[in-house]
C-alpha cells in the first residue's frame, strides 16, 4: 500500500470526520490536545462511505480493565452512530501472538479498514504487513507500536504519556511538599506507555532534592501484582510516604497494601496514579488519593473521523493526542457528578 505524506497546516481536531457521540447524557466531541503537522493522504481516494464498509476493532486487553471497556464502547457507539455496515471485534486478552492472529483474521473476512489498540510497541509487524498487502488502512490507538506512519499505518491516536507523568510529578511534589520517600509502581517493561511515564516522572522528580524514589519495579498493569509488590517494598522500607503508579489497577493495589500494613492512604502516603477511572477518581475526592491524571479513552470519534478524511482523500495527521483531565481534590466530585469520569 502506497501512502503519501505531506507537511501542512494543524487542522483542528474537531473538523476530523466532524463527529461527536452521545453517552449517558454527556456529549462526548472529537477533540484533541494538539496534533501533528504532518499528514498522510490516500493517493487513490474511492470516497467510499460507512454504510458500505466493514471495520474491524482488535483490542488488545480484558475488558475488565475500566480503560479498555470505555475504549471498546467508544468505537461501538460510534460505529453505530456512523452507520458502519458491519464492526468486526476481537479481544486479544494480553496474547500478542493472538492479536496478530485476530487482526489476520479479520483481513480475511474481507475487512476495507482496521482500528487497533496495540498490545505491546513491538510485535504487529506480521499483521501489519497484510493490512498493507491488501491496502487497508489501519488506525493506531493508545498505545504506539513499531512501524511506519503512511505505510504501516495512516495515524495514532493517544494521550501524551510523558505529560501525563509530568503532571502526576508536579502533584506528588506539592501534596509532600517536596519532601518525600516513593514508591514507583511501572507497567509492563518494554511498552512503549511505560517508557515515557517513567522518564516523564523522573525528569521532575530529579529536579527536586528533598524527593527521592526509593524503589521502583513493575505490576504489569496488575492490581494483585501491585498488591504483592508493593508490600514486599513496605516491608524493607517501612518510611515510605509516596506512592506514583503508572495506572489506576495498580494504584488500587497499592491501596490495599498500604492499608494492610497499618497505614492510611492519603494520609501517611501520598498517591499519584495515571487513568481517571471512576473508582480512583471517587477516591481522589475521598482525599484517599492526591491525584488522577486522565487517560483518555474516547477514540471513536476520531478514529472513525480520520478514516472517513482517508477513503475522501482529506489530509490525516500522523499523530492526534487526545486532551486529558487532571482530577484534584478541588475538581474531582464535580466531574464525577457531571458525569465525565469513565
Amino acid at each position: 500500500m502506497r501512502f503519501s505524506f505531506k507537511r501542512g497546516p494543524l487542522l483542528a481536531a474537531v473538523l476530523i470526520g466532524g463527529l461527536a457521540i452521545t453517552t449517558t447524557g454527556t456529549t462526548w466531541a472529537a477533540d484533541s490536545g494538539s496534533s501533528s503537522d504532518e499528514t498522510c493522504v490516500n493517493p487513490s481516494p474511492s470516497n467510499m462511505s460507512f454504510s458500505d464498509m466493514k471495520v474491524g476493532f482488535s483490542q488488545s486487553e480484558n475488558l475488565q480493565n475500566p480503560f479498555r471497556a470505555a475504549e471498546t464502547q467508544s468505537i461501538r457507539q460510534t460505529a453505530k452512530k456512523v452507520g458502519v455496515k458491519k464492526l468486526l471485534y476481537a479481544n486479544a486478552n494480553s496474547d500478542q501472538a493472538k492479536q496478530v492472529s485476530d487482526i489476520k483474521s479479520m483481513i480475511n473476512q474481507g475487512v476495507d479498514a482496521l482500528i487497533i489498540a496495540p498490545l505491546n510497541a513491538t510485535g504487529l509487524k506480521p499483521a501489519l504487513d497484510a493490512a498493507n498487502a491488501h491496502n487497508i488502512p489501519v488506525v493506531t490507538i493508545d498505545r504506539q507500536t513499531a512501524g511506519e506512519f503512511c505505510k504501516d499505518f495512516i495515524t495514532f491516536i493517544g494521550s501524551n504519556f510523558y505529560e501525563q507523568a509530568v503532571r502526576a510529578a508536579k502533584q506528588l511534589v506539592e501534596a509532600t511538599d517536596g519532601q518525600a520517600k516513593i514508591v514507583e509502581l511501572q507497567g509492563a517493561y518494554g511498552n512503549s506507555v511505560e517508557t515515557a511515564r517513567t522518564k516523564g516522572f523522573a525528569d521532575v522528580i530529579d529536579k527536586h532534592s528533598g524527593m527521592q524514589i526509593v524503589a521502583k519495579q513493575t505490576a504489569n498493569w496488575s492490581t494483585t501484582n501491585a498488591q504483592h509488590v508493593m508490600s514486599q517494598i513496605l516491608l524493607s522500607h517501612p518510611d515510605v510516604n509516596a506512592v506514583y503508579a503508572q495506572s489506576d489497577t495498580m494504584a488500587l493495589g497499592a491501596i490495599k497494601a498500604i492499608r494492610q500494613f497499618g497505614k492510611q492512604p492519603g494520609k501517611d502516603v501520598k498517591i499519584v496514579t495515571i487513568d481517571g477511572t471512576k473508582k480512583l477518581v471517587q477516591m481522589v475526592a475521598d482525599g484517599k488519593v492526591a491525584a488522577d491524571v486522565e487517560t483518555n479513552p474516547h477514540f471513536g470519534p476520531l478514529a472513525f473521523g480520520a478514516l472517513k478524511d482517508w477513503f475522501h482523500g482529506k489530509p490525516v495527521q500522523k499523530k492526534i493526542i487526545q486532551h486529558d483531565h487532571l482530577y484534584t481534590s478541588e475538581n474531582a466530585q464535580k466531574m464525577l457528578d457531571k458525569g465525565v469520569v469513565y
